[in-house]
């Protein structure tokens, strides 16, 4: 039987996760209380500070008895991360704390898999709270006073999230109902100057797949590959890799260092291309960094502007996505658009640019080492042309007939 793993400090917040346990098991969960407080002094834990300290690489003397509190907070988050994955009992999840705490929890509760329910009471849940959620799907509650006993605003706020919880665990049953029929999943990415090429590909696929569109913003391509990684999607079309430029020179939509790693992690079949690798995203024109102010600019709204990328850079991240890609063991296909890149890289366009797309081109021809299940296509079309979308169909519908129907992780 599943349980419910009730996280944070219970030297200093005891109480209220005592009172967070009770009301799951009224509801008929299997609750338990799990102590990561850093002085290892919790009691009436089920798990203690001390069984999950000793998941951390060096030991659980790395963790307890710490005289710097944000040393051992890093220490027993790192700990617990390593903790809960160990855990397959696990089918959901909430915590409560303030800053610390939720610093403390947040990441582990990011290694669960999407889909499975997790809550989380914050003192600090009003505000950026990126940092926390990240690509998952946490669900914040802010908890109004902060986490300091039990009183009639506490009880309140910790009692609404205790029932989400149990909400969400009695009709974990619906997932079929939830999944939408029996189509597997394809994640795609997205930019507006790259909308028309993906909304070709999401209609030819729409029969035969459930199309799970990303905006490419950073956090949009963590939550496609979080997807990946979770055995969530079947397999991808990368349309749009324009978070790549930002992770290299600075914008606002940036990649992790991380990017393509769930292919690389999971084998899953891949299509890809160059969508938007002409533009560096930033805020508003004053927020573009000085270095950058005499470069060729774009507005593209009141709260985003836009850097063309120069031939030089092109090449760099031609040259980064290359070597991403030569780690990738699965299938994978990606595809040069030749006429152009993006809404904005095409003739009479702000952004065209043909000496840059050759640099680009250029580069990943170099570098990217072909095989017979990673290969490299230029196709002599603009990205937002209906034979480039055909193009990345075909492609698609070749490395599926190779591994038909794949859910998940790639074999």
């Amino acid at each position: 039987m599943g349980k419910s793993y009730v996280i944070g400090t219970c030297d200093t917040k005891g109480a209220e996760l005592k009172f967070i346990r009770d009301i799951l098991r009224s509801e008929g969960a299997a609750a338990l209380l799990v102590d990561v407080s850093t002085s290892g002094t919790g009691d009436e834990c089920d798990i203690s500070a001390a069984e999950v300290a000793s998941f951390h690489p060096d030991g659980a003397g790395a963790v307890l008895g710490l005289h710097d509190r944000g040393k051992a907070i890093s220490a027993m988050s790192e700990a617990l991360a390593r903790f809960v994955v160990t855990r397959g009992d696990v089918e959901g999840v909430i915590a409560a704390g303030g800053s610390g705490g939720t610093a403390l929890v947040a990441p582990a509760l990011r290694q669960l898999p999407i889909g499975m329910p997790k809550v989380l009471v914050s003192t600090v849940a009003s505000g950026n709270v990126a940092p926390y959620v990240g690509a998952s799907d946490i669900s914040l509650v802010y908890s109004v006073t902060d986490i300091a006993g039990l009183n009639p605003i506490s009880r309140k706020v910790l009692a609404n999230a205790a029932h989400a919880l149990a909400g969400m665990l009695r009709h974990r049953g619906a997932e079929g109902v939830i999944a939408g029929g029996e189509k597997p999943a394809v994640g795609l990415t997205m930019f507006g100057v790259t909308t028309p090429c993906t909304q070709r590909v999401t209609q030819e696929l729409g029969d035969e797949y459930d199309c799970i569109v990303f905006h490419a913003t950073g956090t949009g391509g963590q939550s496609f590959e979080k997807l990946i990684d979770s055995g969530l999607l079947t397999c991808a079309i990368d349309v749009t890799t324009t978070e790549v430029c930002d992770l290299l020179l600075g914008g606002v939509f940036a990649a992790t260092e991380d990017r393509f790693g769930a292919f690389i992690r999971t084998r899953v079949p891949y299509v890809g291309s160059c969508g938007a690798l002409d533009m560096v995203n930033f805020g508003a024109m004053e927020t573009v960094p000085e270095r950058y102010r005499q470069r060729r600019l774009h507005v593209h709204n009141p709260q985003v502007t836009l850097m063309r990328t120069t031939p030089e850079e092109c090449e760099r991240i031609g040259a980064w996505i290359a070597n991403r890609l030569n780690a990738c063991e699965g299938e994978v296909r990606f595809l040069i658009p030749e006429g152009g890149v993006s809404a904005l890289d095409a003739p009479g366009q702000p952004f065209h640019d043909p000496e840059a797309d050759a640099a680009l081109f250029a580069a990943l021809e170099r570098d990217l080492r072909q095989t017979p299940s990673r290969r490299l296509l230029r196709i002599p079309h603009h990205i937002n042309d209906e034979g480039f979308a055909r193009a990345l169909v075909e492609a698609f519908r070749e490395i599926t007939t190779i591994h038909p129907r794949q859910q998940g992780r790639g074999t």
